[in-house]
């Protein structure tokens, strides 16, 4: 009875031994890792879409920004038309207060040879229809007017860059030089003959200092760069732009170009 007693006593202790090491034993959450992996995928899954998002806006606004570069850079052209076109009336109409004043001039001269006063016209329209500057000058506007207009009017852009090229040739020292080489290189870029473009636009910046179309041409050139991955280079350009014509239009274009490469 005695060892009865005794086998019970130390089969309750193994008993209560064992039952508190499982109480004391940690709990293990066996879903735990599931629900922690399943809960990064979707946080990863949120994120990829937040990106594609954002790149698909960066995107939408680049080509907002190129659609409303191209409509100025219509406007532009225009608006250069109309100024050009401008400008020839005014030059003819100086040419031919020049011609009566000389005219004029000729008479009172030679008021005692009438003969020389009735061939004295004559003599000056031969010369101002055939040896004045007057008459080169017309030939090279409408030259640079064919070439405008194909651009312009007709849409003719391969056949411009024939005609902006000849025209550069045939006048290299041309008033319309700088917006000549500008609009050249602008038909290049379109057409993604870079290299070709960015000479075109290195001669109006670094050739024609003080044109109009010079901070466009800088803009371009930064542009370019960009284009072929030169980020230095574009980043530089565009605050040179930024520096040297701050109120400019190409200024305000080229800051967000500027902001999103040096972010």
């Amino acid at each position: 009875m005695k060892l009865n007693k005794v086998l019970f006593g130390m089969m309750f202790t193994a008993s209560a031994v064992s039952a508190l090491a499982v109480a004391q034993a940690p709990v293990i959450d066996v879903n735990a890792n599931s629900i922690d992996s399943s809960a990064l995928t979707e946080q990863l899954t949120t994120l990829s879409r937040k990106l594609d998002s954002r790149n698909k806006a960066q995107v939408n606004i680049q080509r907002q920004l190129d659609l409303l570069q191209n409509e100025v850079n219509e406007l532009r052209g225009v608006t250069e038309l109309h100024t050009h076109k401008l400008s020839q009336v005014l030059e003819r109409q100086r040419e031919l207060y020049k011609e009566i004043d000389r005219r004029v001039n000729e008479v009172l001269k030679s008021t005692s040879k009438t003969a020389s006063v009735t061939t004295s016209p004559v003599a000056t329209i031969s010369t101002a229809g055939n040896a004045t500057s007057y008459s080169n000058n017309l030939t090279e506007n409408e030259t640079y007017d064919h070439a405008l207009n194909l651009v312009l009017k007709d849409k003719r852009y391969q056949q411009a860059i024939v005609e902006f090229r000849a025209f550069n040739k045939s006048f290299p020292n041309s008033s319309y030089a700088p917006n000549a080489h500008y609009w050249l290189g602008q038909l290049l870029f379109n057409q993604g003959e870079l290299a070709q473009a960015e000479q075109e636009f290195l001669i109006v910046v670094n050739k024609h200092k003080d044109s109009t179309k010079r901070p466009d041409a800088l803009l371009k050139l930064a542009m370019v760069a960009q284009k072929q991955n030169n980020a230095k280079k574009a980043i530089s350009t565009y605050q040179q732009l930024i520096k040297e014509y701050p109120e400019s239009t190409a200024a305000k274009l080229g800051k967000p170009r500027l902001a999103s490469l040096t972010k």
